[in-house]
């Protein structure tokens, strides 16, 4: 039998193939030519759950990040992040934004990163006035302390790519943004976003799928970005009725692209014994844009999704055991200013099996005003 160190470059760049990104690390800790080995990306990457972006560690200023399959936790050193608020994840690069709403995008494993214009006469679409009334006085005991320039980057909702940009450098990022969630696109080498006429009304999420990108509206209306003329959204798909009739105050939708299957997930709400907003359920219909018509879905055929501010994702369960078949992992989505009043301790799986809620990480953790927790999937090669 052959020494592990007489191993050809390619049979040792397979076995990499193998290992999630904690392992992947660790092998190219241990000599010189294995690291260069890790650092290679000819075969497909082992499958591997989502991590969660966390806060900065107040002592060190690096970014915590949670590793879902190991319940670990890791601090990352990635300086673009410090004091930067996270708008969106995508094909595993971080959309970021500084006070003065100038963003960047981040690959958090690798420091690439592009810098992106500000948003187009973005105070003009702020009511400041109403923006200032929706801060608490009580925040943690006391005045909450924040002026409307700390306060603004939490009004750029949603953020996702078309393509990863390690892939192709023809891609394209979408935003939702402002207090009625417009839309807007940028491309490498654009100078400013352009915005996309649409119809009045916020939009609850926005996807890439099979080459076009797709809104969802808080009355279950879909919509597709027409590029050409001018960029505009367009109505398509069935008329998909309101759970119970209730509109965007008790219903979070999700837009994720399953296995070559749109899927609308509705997300409900309750208000538990301390008045806070909390998850109650989710609902998953399949929308078929061509035939006109729609599709409750009671399983999601043992796989697992994971929604909040990232493009949502879905992974194997069979392939990956430690996440729930059939499970439904969310982190707090909402645009409060008062995480300890409001809970950005609304995190947790549902199970689509016997609609029951539990948990994957500590309920009473408190994540700081600047930011939620994101799930993001490590892309390091």
């Amino acid at each position: 039998m052959a020494a592990w160190s007489d191993l050809t470059f390619d049979v040792l760049e397979y076995i990499t193939s193998f290992l999630p990104l904690p392992d992947r690390y660790r092998f190219g800790a241990v000599c010189k030519n294995w690291r260069s080995v890790s650092k290679q990306r000819r075969h497909p990457p082992a499958p591997q759950l989502p991590w969660l972006v966390l806060e900065d560690a107040k002592e060190t200023n690096k970014r915590k990040f949670y590793s879902l399959s190991e319940a670990k936790h890791y601090s990352l050193d990635v300086p673009e992040l410090h004091g930067r608020y996270i708008c969106g994840s995508s094909h595993g690069w971080l959309f970021v934004v500084d006070l003065k709403i100038t963003g960047i995008l981040i690959n958090p494993f690798t420091r690439e990163c592009y810098e992106l214009p500000p948003l187009p006469a973005y105070n003009e679409r702020i009511n400041v006035t109403t923006l200032i009334e929706k801060v608490p006085d009580d925040y943690n005991g006391g005045p909450i302390g924040l002026t409307f320039e700390e306060i603004q980057p939490r009004y750029i909702f949603k953020a996702i790519l078309s393509h990863d940009p390690k892939e192709t450098s023809d891609f394209t990022a979408m935003i939702l943004f402002g207090e009625m969630h417009e839309s807007a696109f940028w491309r490498p080498g654009d100078s400013s976003w352009t915005v996309i006429d649409g119809p009045r009304g916020s939009m609850d999420d926005i996807l890439y799928f099979k080459g076009n990108f797709y809104a969802v509206s808080p009355r279950n209306k879909i919509y597709v970005v027409d590029f050409e003329p001018e960029p505009k959204l367009r109505k398509v798909g069935p008329k998909i009725p309101l759970e119970n009739g209730v509109e965007s105050c008790g219903i979070q939708r999700y837009l994720i692209d399953f296995n070559g299957h749109m899927l609308l997930i509705e997300r409900t709400y309750k208000t538990d014994e301390k008045a806070r907003c909390i998850t109650d359920g989710f609902i998953v219909i399949e929308p078929k844009l061509e035939q006109n018509c729609y599709n409750i879905c009671y399983d999601i055929d043992g796989y697992a999704l994971f929604l909040g501010r990232n493009a949502c994702i879905h992974v194997d369960s069979c392939r990956l055991p430690k996440c729930k078949k059939n499970g439904i992992y969310f982190t707090h989505p909402n645009e409060s200013l008062s995480p300890k009043k409001f809970g950005f301790h609304d995190l947790g799986v549902f199970d689509m099996t016997d609609k029951t809620m539990g948990t994957f990480y500590s309920v009473d953790v408190f994540f700081p005003c600047i930011d939620s927790p994101v799930w993001i999937t490590p892309n390091p090669w």
